[in-house]
C-alpha cells in the first residue's frame, strides 16, 4: 500500500542534485522537531526568579523580582543561561542588566553551575551548587555563593516559578 507519493522533476535534476536534496531532507527531518517536546529532565525549561534571598554576614536581604526587575533562567540538557533587566527600560540611574551561563549538572537535588560566562567578569570560572527543588511550577534552590575576589561570601535562596517547558 502506498501512502504518499510525490515527484520532483527538474529538467536539470540530475542524480547528484538528487543526492544533494536527499541530504538536505534527512538533515532537515532529524533537526527539526514539530510542536512541544518534554523535557527529559524536570528542571529544564525557563524559569521567571520571584523572589531572591541573600543571606551575608548575619545580615539578609530579600529582592522582589516582580515589580521593577526581571530575571529569567533558561535551562537545557546541558547548560543554563541567566538573563536580568531593570523594567524601567534603562531610563534612570536603576537601569540594569547582568547575563551569564555555562554547563551544568544535576544528580538527584544537587545542581552545580559551571559559570563560563558573565556580565561580570569576576564571577566567570567560578562553580556554585545548589540543593534545588521543584514543587509543581515552583523551583527553589539554595546554595552558597563564594567569590574572593569579588568579596562575595553568602547564602542564595532563589524562587522562580515556570515561564515554559
Amino acid at each position: 500500500m502506498q501512502l504518499c507519493r510525490f515527484t520532483i522533476y527538474h529538467p536539470k535534476m540530475n542524480k547528484r542534485n538528487i543526492a544533494g536534496l536527499f541530504i538536505v531532507i534527512v538533515f532537515l527531518s532529524t533537526s527539526c522537531s514539530v510542536g512541544t517536546t518534554t523535557p527529559s529532565s524536570p528542571i529544564q525549561g525557563t524559569w521567571k526568579l520571584l523572589s531572591g534571598t541573600i543571606i551575608e554576614n548575619g545580615d539578609t536581604t530579600l529582592t522582589d523580582y516582580t515589580s521593577d526587575k526581571s530575571f529569567i533562567k533558561v535551562i537545557n540538557n546541558s547548560h543554563f543561561a541567566f538573563l536580568l533587566h531593570d523594567l524601567n527600560s534603562g531610563q534612570d540611574s536603576a537601569a540594569v542588566f547582568a547575563s551569564g551561563g555555562g554547563r551544568y549538572e544535576l544528580t538527584d537535588s544537587l545542581y552545580t553551575e559551571y559559570l563560563e560566562y558573565c556580565s561580570d567578569r569576576q564571577w566567570e570560572g567560578h562553580d556554585f551548587q545548589f540543593v534545588v527543588t521543584i514543587l509543581n511550577d515552583t523551583l527553589t534552590q539554595k546554595g552558597i555563593e563564594r567569590v574572593e575576589s569579588a568579596g562575595v561570601d553568602r547564602i542564595n535562596i532563589e524562587t522562580y516559578v515556570r515561564a515554559t517547558r
